[in-house]
């Protein structure tokens, strides 16, 4: 299968409270050809979020099985929680030629790009980190230590954007996935992916 006829593997994430899962709804209700890969993690859901349409729940020990038997795209532990990627999926839209985006932490997005570094990675990053602390304050879902941990997980995780491709800020849902929009056409029309096709017809009518 050439580059062209493989679907996107487009990798969402930065800071948590952020706004991925927003945006990542948002950009999926515009594109519903764009596939949504499933995380699988260990932390308890929170309200209103269902098992195998959020996220894959899963104890620590059904993780630990993933992880030693190399189910995993990618893993992170994150605030005391661990996250992954089942490889399976994703590896069979990619090769039915489907857009997959993944929505994960920036510990697995690293992961990912040392084992598929032809991915498109968007660091999805807040206006500013007043606004960022104050969506996770919004949530109340979390306690003020909790609230603490993640903005200093966040500084150091703003501090990892150069291993990204594109930086989009998150400043109104819309515009964001504008942006996004804007990345994914632009890729799927890199000289790269279009070269083989042209390439094809060239020694057709020669």
């Amino acid at each position: 299968m050439t580059m062209v006829d493989r679907g996107l593997l487009l990798i969402l994430s930065g800071p948590a409270g952020v706004g991925k899962g927003t945006v990542c709804k948002a950009l999926r209700e515009r594109m519903p050809e764009l596939v949504y890969s499933v995380s699988a993690t260990t932390r308890s859901p929170r309200p209103g979020e269902v098992d195998g349409v959020n996220y894959f729940f899963k104890s620590k020990e059904e993780f630990q099985r993933m992880i030693e038997q190399d189910e995993l795209l990618e893993w992170a532990e994150y605030v005391g929680n661990f996250y992954g990627t089942p490889r399976k999926f994703v590896d069979e839209m990619l090769s039915l030629g489907k857009d997959v985006i993944l929505e994960i932490e920036v510990q697995g997005a690293l992961q990912v790009k040392d084992r598929f570094p032809q991915g498109t990675f968007l660091f999805l990053a807040p206006p500013d980190l007043n606004e960022l602390e104050n969506r996770i304050v919004g949530r109340g879902t979390e306690t003020e230590d909790v609230i603490r941990k993640r903005m200093e997980v966040a500084r150091a995780e703003i501090e990892l954007m150069d291993h990204y491709d594109y930086v989009v800020v998150n400043d109104v849902i819309e515009s964001a996935c504008d942006r996004i929009q804007a990345i994914i056409t632009a890729e799927h029309l890199k000289k790269e992916r279009q070269v083989h096709k042209y390439r094809k017809w060239l020694k057709e009518v020669e």
